[in-house]
């Protein structure tokens, strides 16, 4: 079952605020703020999302924070009652319309803390994803750093000996025998390296970075979508609990995220796709699909990522310089109007005494 993976892991205290109350905007409300967001994304040249469990509900499998999470229940003694299997699960229309947002250049990237696979089942391309937290469905080698597409969930978590051995060994750049590790981190584990550095360049990056299903509580993961503010981005939130950063949100959107992909798909024109199988690398035999995020993606982007932050920071200053100009300038009329009402006033004042 699906929130099993969560008993493989060690104790952990720190898991943020739970079960808080769930809050619906009003229809009408969501239409507006739909409309506004589809605005954002088409003025927007990079544009990132962030997922988080929010996304993987209605495909069965449960959260951790919200009123029926699994951490939340845990606190009560009790277990979700809703609880699909990872080979039983399918992506849900919020993954299969962010496979075809990227497809169609709506959206450039997607940092994901799930670790569910149903990113990787949808059909999006690995050098698309960040995938912060693991993936069920794949395997590492700890010595060639390949990784590997399962076609069923691995039987370990938190960086565990699966029992295989790397398909690599004896071909090409030979591996040596690698042993087979599972690809979910435990709390102590660091972020994988790759993928953290795809996703803090994207996130800085970003024009706009939409926030789905998630209350961006663990951290760094939760505090990316925040790293385009100092540049002059701007951040999406849409999730049915409040989020630790909804102070900073540029707008916050308070519904199913499955409602709301599909609302922004149709404004812009795009067709929702459903699942499909044969497009499943989990439906093809194990160790035949390569899931490695390699340096050279890595470098790739960072010259990208200099570039456009220098433009950013370019843009910034000339419009800060702009709008002290205009500062300024509103400052020298105001106080030539006030100079004018003074003179005004001590000519008025004159003509009165002489008068008297």
């Amino acid at each position: 079952m699906s929130c099993n993976y969560a008993e493989g892991l060690s104790q952990y205290d720190n898991k943020g605020v739970l079960g808080l109350a769930e809050i619906f905007d009003a229809p009408e409300l969501v239409e507006e703020k739909c409309e506004q967001l589809v605005k954002m994304m088409l003025a927007s040249k990079h544009t990132v999302v962030h997922t988080g469990a929010g996304i993987s509900t209605s495909a069965g499998i449960p959260d951790f924070r919200g009123p029926n999470g699994v951490w939340t229940l845990e606190e009560k003694g009790e277990k979700p009652t809703v609880n699909i299997s990872f080979d039983d699960a399918i992506p849900t229309r919020t993954h299969m319309a962010l496979k075809t947002l990227v497809a169609t250049g709506h959206v450039q990237y997607i940092v994901s803390q799930n670790i569910d696979g149903l990113h990787l089942r949808s059909g999006l391309a690995r050098e698309q994803l960040s995938e912060l937290h693991g993936n069920m469905f794949v395997e590492v080698c700890p010595k060639c750093r390949r990784q590997y597409v399962r076609s069923s969930p691995a039987p370990t978590v938190g960086k565990k000996l699966t029992g295989n051995i790397c398909p690599a060994t004896g071909t090409g750049r030979a591996c040596r025998g690698g042993k087979l590790i599972d690809n979910i981190l435990d709390w102590e584990h660091d972020l994988p390296e790759n993928d953290l550095q795809l996703a803090f360049m994207h996130s800085a990056m970003a024009d706009l970075n939409i926030c789905l299903g998630t209350t961006l509580q663990i951290v760094p993961s939760g505090d990316l979508p925040l790293k385009n503010l100092k540049h002059g981005g701007l951040l999406v939130i849409c999730n049915l609990q409040p989020t630790k950063h909804d102070k900073k949100a540029d707008l916050k959107i308070s519904t199913y995220v499955d409602s709301v992909l599909e609302k922004v798909a149709k404004r812009l024109g795009v067709e929702i796709p459903e699942y499909r199988p044969e497009e499943d690398p989990t439906k093809l035999s194990s160790y035949t699909v390569q899931w490695t995020l390699n340096g050279q993606m890595v470098k790739s982007l960072e010259k990208r990522y200099d570039s456009t932050i220098k433009e950013k920071a370019k843009l910034k200053k000339r419009c800060s310089t702009i709008s002290a100009q205009q500062e300024r300038e509103e400052m020298k009329r105001n106080n030539k109007k006030l100079k004018q009402e003074n003179h005004s006033s001590v000519e008025s004042k004159t003509l009165s005494n002489t008068c008297s």
